[in-house]
């Protein structure tokens, strides 16, 4: 009887994994990229656009499903696009940065993304990654659960996506151009907007505003995207507090907030409660920045509506944390926690095989052509990054020598007062160096803002990994005291973090995804100035632990 009962259980078992293999589809998307006339600010100009859409057509997906993505270039820009988040698991053929896993698509070429999503449901979203494109060039990416498996939060009336963006009434190639050529920081951006909309706080943006229409006693899940360029930004609705349900396609334990803190690279799901019979309310986009280092302070917005309200009554004003509360800002990051629940466990590493100390920061460049003979620089332990000229993965898989080099310093080469007084040189070394990672070993990266020329809070991107948000603090991270105090039990999970402005950050993840993964600050004027590096994870001993094959498409430089 126990042999026929477990037969019974097998067959059922085995009819449950040939359901959820089952279900699982193959999505097609056609992107091109081609220019479009949009009129902002009272101001029209040509930008670069996916579908001719500003933001960019949203992609649907369930986790286990392969997207394939038809990229087509009608634009004079050579262009790639970076599925922000998506793990890429042995696909970082898929992965998208220019120059580090392919080279880019050149103008009337195309290239099909190919990648399955593993293990991952919630918000994320894609964009150029290369240039500054990525300023007009994203859209959201929204991975619902597998067919019948439920939100671990109350089922909501309606699913909103909103993305967050910056607006330049200039092209903003010239305006990075520019400062390049200058040596001081490019220009702020005109704007903040609200799917692609600053608002009616704007002279001639009365038509450019979005506009939100709910019913009483409804839950909304509100997707919000930062996909600024420059900036991290608060977020909140007047008269309403938001539930926090997921960051980065993580879900987290719930909690109530006034506004949330988005830095560029991150997104967050939060509940909204519709608890009021009617009413106009204000949703409001302002800039955070608790450094010396001017940003676009102007608020955006963007109007919630009960149906049935009347357009004629004045929307009730938002409570926003100032442009430097770094208390509210610290207070938020602090909340998140991992759901880690049954379902979904926060697989917390508890031992660690490799200790890494980058220090990130601002500095100097020599520049004969400058004004002041320099021009502003950015590294990571002093090592300001050099793109090659053919794409890192493509050199790693065959084996190509000169491109780059595998000594890329665990810790800053001349250690100092990191957050205290500058040290005398301020100028950075150059070079293409990476860290070699072994197959399934475990990181620990403490990230330490420094204060060479100024402090600031640097948002950091890890490609093909989430980790997690140990601890962080300000001033100089203390080795000997401050693991004592890291959450190893349900730590946030992320592939972007804000690592405070004068202060430092620990995260861990598991090697686990064979290829080359860019690490950049997601301020694109700091990867511009080369705040950024790469990590090689080495194959593993399995077949499956290895990368595939490129793909026959690949774009060559």
């Amino acid at each position: 009887m126990a042999v026929l009962s477990n037969t019974i259980m097998l067959c059922f078992v085995t009819l449950v994994l040939l359901s959820v293999t089952v279900e699982a589809k193959t999505r097609h998307y056609n992107f091109t990229i081609r220019f479009k006339n949009y009129t902002r600010l009272c101001h029209t100009k040509p930008i670069v656009t996916v579908n001719g859409r500003y933001p960019g057509p949203t992609i649907y997906a369930r986790e286990g499903d392969t997207l394939l993505v038809n990229v087509t270039n009608h634009v004079k820009y050579n262009v790639t696009i970076h599925w922000h988040g998506i793990r890429q698991l042995r696909t970082g053929w898929a992965d998208g940065p220019a120059y580090i896993t392919q080279c880019p698509i050149q103008t009337r070429q195309n290239f099909v993304y190919n990648f399955t999503i593993t293990g991952q449901r919630g918000t994320l979203f894609y964009h150029a990654h290369i240039l500054w494109l990525r300023a007009t060039l994203h859209g959201p990416i929204v991975i619902l659960p597998k067919k019948h498996v439920p939100y671990p939060f109350p089922k909501p009336h309606k699913e909103v996506t909103l993305v967050l963006g910056e607006w330049w009434n200039a092209d903003t190639e010239a305006v990075i151009n520019q400062a390049l050529k200058s040596g001081g920081a490019p220009n702020a951006s005109d704007a903040h907007t609200i799917n692609g909309k600053p608002g009616p706080l704007f002279n001639c943006s009365t038509k450019d505003t979005y506009a939100l229409a709910v019913e009483p006693d409804k839950t909304y899940l509100l997707r919000i995207i930062n996909a600024a360029l420059n900036d991290q930004v608060f977020f909140s609705i007047a008269n309403h507090l938001l539930t926090v349900v997921e960051v980065d396609a993580v879900y987290t334990k719930p909690f109530n907030t006034k506004a949330i803190a988005i830095s560029p690279g991150q997104t967050t799901n939060v509940l909204l409660n519709t608890d009021k019979k009617a009413g106009r309310c204000f949703m409001a986009v302002r800039a955070f920045m608790d450094a010396p280092i001017p940003v676009d302070n102007m608020t955006a917005a963007g109007i919630l509506q009960y149906i049935g309200t009347p357009n004629t009554s004045n929307p009730v004003k938002p409570v926003i944390p100032k442009i430097n509360d770094t208390a509210f800002y610290t207070n938020f990051s602090n909340s998140l926690k991992s759901l880690n629940s049954a379902a979904f466990p926060a697989k917390v590493p508890q031992t660690v095989d490799r200790n890494l100390l980058f220090t990130i920061g601002l500095a100097l460049d020599s520049c004969p052509t400058c004004a002041n003979g320099s021009r502003a620089s950015a590294s990571i332990n002093n090592v300001s990054f050099v793109m090659p000229t053919i794409a890192l993965l493509q050199a790693h898989f065959n084996n190509i020598s000169g491109v780059f080099t595998k000594d890329f310093p665990d810790n800053p080469p001349t250690p100092f007062n990191y957050t205290g007084t500058p040290p005398k040189n301020l100028f950075t070394s150059k070079g293409t160096r990476l860290t070699s990672l072994t197959y399934n070993s475990t990181v620990q990266l403490v990230l330490q803002d420094t204060s060479i020329l100024t402090v600031d809070n640097h948002p950091i991107h890890l490609h093909g990994f989430n980790f997690f948000i140990l601890g962080s603090g300000f001033g100089n991270y203390n080795p000997k005291k401050d693991p004592a105090k890291f959450n190893l039990v349900d730590p946030p999970e992320r592939n972007t973090v804000g690592v405070p402005t004068g202060g430092w950050t620990a995260i861990r993840f598991r090697a686990d995804n064979p290829g080359v993964w860019f690490m950049h600050c997601h301020l694109e004027v700091h990867t511009t100035w080369g705040l950024k590096m790469a990590f090689v994870v080495e194959n593993g001993n399995e077949p499956e632990q290895s990368i595939l094959p490129p793909p026959a498409d690949l774009p060559k430089c």
